[in-house]
């Protein structure tokens, strides 16, 4: 059958990514290290100091977590290989769906492995915090913040990754005027940090009665979700804490108490905000720990001139500082102005399948070119 000649190509397709990924795993170092970290567990006073031990048994989960998701590929692999062989030996085209179905999810893991890869980061693992701002344009800028909400929460959906919202504004007419989201899973930062920096929209505007093609910007701010407690000094006396009530979709003491909190760090600007915790106090806590990682990755930034990166700033937001443009009309496109990465399907895009740009991104940095 045709079908399953092409399947049996496809196959054999995958053979080569499979090798540079076990490569890449360096799957005996890792066994290497799950031996060593396991023979710390039959220490006698292993569990006596808490911090380290819960720290080498989260090591030892991640390092066979990863060799057991490679083998399943290579198993996985053998099945289609399998049933392939079935489908010629019967003649039995019923195994096509199924076989087809395989094929993508193998792929699909394939990939999603080899990001993984490209992760090399100290906060790459952790979760991210991920907060959108309309930029100059009213309504329109607010519109397109919300479409970028919705794209990044369709990615986390597409990955698995649990999301709650932190901070939340609405626009006066429409769409988000800034908004703060904490995305949990494994990775979710590394993935997430390419998306740091100004993203443009050229479209006609629906809320432009003359049907002019309009351009808008909104920024986007990333860091890690660093969980445990962050060793870092901070003056009380650089600090700014101010209360407010908080708005959008939310609990039912939403808009009743001045809850939610911002705080300014005043040496750096740096701005954080919480309002989606029960208390004041609890919002505080959350906001604290923002702060803190972001000095944190500020105090470990080499160069001075890259501040505005980690501050959320991300220069100013329009003409000339965009990271990637999302064009509807007079054609369709989404480029990325650093990778050169490109996608004619920008619907495609916008409904969370940014993986390419992810990827395109994590090969540009590891090359060294930032």
């Amino acid at each position: 059958m045709v079908e399953l000649d092409q399947f049996k190509v496809d196959l054999a397709a995958l053979a080569k990514p499979l090798v540079e990924v076990r490569d890449s795993l360096n799957l005996a170092g890792k066994s290497e290290r799950i031996a060593e970290l396991e023979k710390y567990l039959e220490e006698p006073d292993f569990w006596n100091d808490t911090a380290r031990s819960t720290k080498i048994m989260q090591e030892l989960k991640n390092l066979k977590d990863t060799v057991e998701e490679f083998h399943e590929l290579e198993e996985k692999k053998e099945e289609i290989q399998i049933l392939i062989d079935m489908g010629y030996e019967e003649n039995d085209a019923s195994v096509i769906p199924e076989i087809e179905e395989s094929l993508t999810a193998l792929r699909d893991k394939l990939e999603e492995l080899r990001l993984s890869t490209l992760l090399s980061g100290e906060y790459d693992r952790d979760g991210a915090i991920l907060t959108l701002h309309a930029g100059a344009g009213g309504t329109e800028s607010c519109d397109w913040a919300g479409m970028l909400y919705r794209m990044y929460t369709r990615w986390a959906e597409r990955k698995g990754f649990s999301i709650e919202v932190l901070d939340y504004l609405d626009g006066e007419e429409a769409g988000i005027k800034s908004v703060t989201v904490q995305i949990n899973g494994l990775n979710a930062f590394g993935y997430l940090k390419s998306e740091r920096g100004v993203h443009r929209l050229v479209r006609i505007s629906p809320f432009n009665a003359a049907g002019k093609r309009q351009t808008s910007f909104v920024s986007c701010d990333v860091m890690p979700d660093i969980e445990e407690d962050i060793d870092i000094d901070i003056n009380p006396d650089d600090l700014r804490v101010d209360t407010y009530r908080s708005s959008g979709a939310g609990g039912q003491h939403i808009n009743k108490t001045s809850s939610a909190i911002r705080i300014t760090h005043i040496p750096t600007g740096i701005v954080v905000q919480c309002q989606n915790e029960r208390s004041q106090h609890m919002n505080k806590d959350k906001a604290m720990q923002m702060l803190k990682a972001k000095l944190l990755l500020l105090k470990q930034q080499e160069n001075a001139e890259k501040i505005s990166d980690i501050r959320g700033d991300v220069k100013e937001i329009g003409w000339g500082n965009q990271i990637r443009s999302y064009v509807m009309q007079p054609y369709t496109m989404v480029k990325d102005h650093r990778t050169n990465e490109e996608s004619g399907n920008v619907a495609s895009v916008l409904d969370g399948n940014l993986d390419n740009f992810i990827s395109a991104y994590l090969k540009y940095i590891q090359l060294g070119k930032e």
